[in-house]
């Protein structure tokens, strides 16, 4: 277990991990970009719970630290990355927990890797500010397995997944185009709904049925009937989107389902399937072969 762990970034993230990590032994050194703005140690220290939680300077966070916890708004996850490598030394594990894509994962661990210092991923599976500490994290990387392992004696729930970098992350990116799909589903429907004055019956109709029945069985049945009523429901979404118009409501997320369907009508899915497959990986199977091969151009170029 690591005596010093230091955390670089004290948002949310990095201030849930920190007082969860706080909570058992060693010792957290902080340090956040707000050090060198006016009155930003106050709001620092303001997030920190427990005296085992100091701040410092990035050079000495990163020099007196074992592990190195990156937890930085996305888009300085590189620019961190190579301020932390003038400090950063053989036997040091720096780990990146930001939300990148796989490719710019690789990246910064190309970065670290001149330093001699150990470079593991981490990926953050759910909404910290509902789930905190217990909110789950993917670990990869060569000494993935012994930082899991560690965290998870610290407190979080961390579990490795993989030695090979990027994987972690290309489980929350392609994660996301469900669940912030989903929000934007939702929103787009609500905001329809209000318009046409149903919102609540909707709400109603739909959290009674998603409570109702269990979500592995109906996304099973979505999937493998849209092999055989991929059409109906395309022509379905026409409809959806002239209400939607009518009401004076702007289709983004329907026309964008629209358009799925409408790629499917192309895939030849009646001579794949002549009934319902038995289960949704033959349908998943079939479409990602089909759409290796050259194809219509996008739908939603049109």
């Amino acid at each position: 277990m690591p005596a010093y762990v230091g955390v670089i970034g004290f948002g949310e993230v990095g201030a849930t991990f920190s007082n969860a990590l706080a909570e058992r032994e060693g010792r957290i050194l902080v340090y956040d970009a707000l050090l060198s703005e006016p009155g930003g140690r106050e709001v620092i220290c303001s997030r920190i719970q427990s005296d085992r939680i100091s701040v410092h300077p990035l050079e000495e966070v990163v020099a007196q630290s074992e592990y190195i916890l990156s937890t930085v708004p996305t888009h300085v996850a590189r620019e961190v990355a190579r301020a932390c490598v003038p400090y950063l030394r053989p036997g040091h594990i720096y780990v990146d927990l930001n939300s990148t894509s796989p490719a710019v994962k690789v990246e910064i661990g190309q970065i670290i890797e001149p330093s001699g210092a150990h470079f593991v991923e981490g990926a953050i599976l759910g909404a910290v500010g509902a789930t905190g500490a217990k909110t789950r994290l993917l670990i990869a990387g060569e000494k993935g397995k012994k930082v899991a392992e560690a965290l998870c004696a610290l407190g979080l729930n961390a579990s490795f997944y993989s030695p090979d970098i990027g994987k972690p992350s290309a489980f929350k990116m392609l994660r996301s185009i469900f669940s912030k799909g989903l929000e934007a589903l939702l929103l787009e429907m609500m905001v329809a709904g209000k318009r046409a004055g149903i919102a609540q019956d909707l709400w109603t109709d739909i959290t009674e049925f998603m409570t109702d029945n269990p979500f592995d069985r109906v996304a099973a049945n979505w999937i493998q009937t849209h092999a055989v009523a991929c059409e109906r429901r395309y022509y379905e979404m026409v409809q959806v989107i002239e209400t939607m118009r009518e009401i004076k409501v702007e289709p983004v997320m329907t026309f964008a389902t629209k358009a799925f369907f409408e790629r499917s009508l192309s895939l030849d899915f009646d001579e794949a399937f002549e009934q319902k497959p038995e289960d949704w990986e033959a349908v998943v199977d079939f479409m990602e072969a089909q759409l290796a091969e050259p194809g219509p151009s996008s739908m939603l170029s049109r």
